[in-house]
C-alpha cells in the first residue's frame, strides 16, 4: 500500500468571515461568509476584480482589520480574539507586507531603508543579506531616486523579508510596473518563497500571475468562488501580460 503524502499544516484558517462597512444608512458587504485555508510554504494568488473583497481579506488575515463576524486563525492562534497589543506583535514578528507603492524613505539608502525593520525584530537578516537575496547586493548605498521602479519594489521586498517572517502578504506588488519589470519582481517573490519557505500570498487582478502559484483563490462579490491547485506551474519569465 502506497503511503499518503502528509498534508501541510494550515497557516491561515478562515471560517465564516463577513465584513460589513456602514456609511450612514448604506451597508456595504465587502466579505460574505468566506471560508479558506492557506498552507505553510505555499505561493498563493488571490484573484478578483476591484470590489471582490480580496484587499479586505488580506487586511483581515494581516491583522490590519477585523471582521464583522467569523473567525480567523494563524496556526492555532485566533486572530479574531486578539487585542491590539497582540495584533501589533503579530504584525511585527510574523508578517512581512509588500504593497503596490514602495513607501521607501527618500533620504535613506537601500541599506538604511531595510535596516529600519531589522532594528525592530529578533534574529533578523542583515540588510546586506536581504538585499542580496532580491538581487540588489550591488545597490546597497543607492537612494530610491537612483533606483528604477522595479528596484525600489525589490528594496521593499527586502525590507519585508529581512525580519524572516513566516508569511509575506503582497497587495498588487506588480500593479505599478510594466510587464518586464513586473516579471522581475514576481521572480523575486517566487524565489523568496522557495528559498526561505515563506508562505507568500499575492492579491492581484492580473489573472496571468495565477500560473505561477501553488494555490489560486478566486473571489467574487465578497465570496470565494473557486480554489484551484496548480499541478504544473510556470515561471514568471514564461508569462505574457
Amino acid at each position: 500500500m502506497q503511503a499518503q503524502k502528509a498534508t501541510p499544516a494550515a497557516v491561515f484558517h478562515v471560517h465564516g468571515v463577513t465584513k460589513i462597512y456602514r456609511m450612514g444608512e448604506v451597508e456595504v458587504r465587502a466579505l460574505d461568509g468566506v471560508d479558506l485555508d492557506l498552507y505553510a510554504g505555499e505561493f498563493a494568488v488571490m484573484l478578483g476584480p476591484s470590489g471582490s473583497g480580496k484587499s479586505t481579506l488580506l487586511n483581515i488575515v494581516g491583522g490590519l482589520d477585523v471582521p464583522t463576524s467569523g473567525q480567523v486563525f494563524f496556526r492555532d492562534w485566533e486572530l479574531t480574539a486578539a487585542d491590539d497589543t497582540a495584533l501589533t506583535r503579530y504584525r511585527r514578528h510574523a508578517l512581512g507586507f509588500v504593497f503596490q507603492f514602495y513607501s521607501l524613505i527618500p533620504s535613506l539608502t537601500a541599506r538604511e531603508n531595510v535596516a529600519l525593520v531589522t532594528e525592530l525584530v529578533r534574529d533578523p537578516m542583515t540588510p546586506e543579506e536581504a538585499l542580496k537575496l532580491v538581487g540588489l547586493g550591488d545597490r546597497l548605498d543607492h537612494f530610491p531616486s537612483q533606483l528604477s521602479g522595479g528596484e525600489q519594489q525589490r528594496v521593499a521586498i527586502a525590507r519585508a523579508i529581512a525580519k524572516r517572517p513566516a508569511v509575506l502578504l503582497c497587495d498588487e506588488p506588480t500593479g505599478a510596473l510594466d510587464s518586464r519589470t513586473g516579471k522581475l519582481v514576481l521572480e523575486t517573490l517566487v524565489r523568496v518563497c522557495a528559498e526561505l519557505a515563506t508562505t507568500t500570498v499575492i492579491i492581484t487582478h492580473n489573472a496571468v500571475i495565477a500560473d505561477t502559484a501553488d494555490r489560486v483563490v478566486n473571489l467574487h462579490n465578497g465570496r470565494v468562488s473557486s480554489v484551484r491547485i496548480n499541478t504544473v506551474k510556470r515561471s514568471p519569465a514564461e508569462l505574457e501580460w
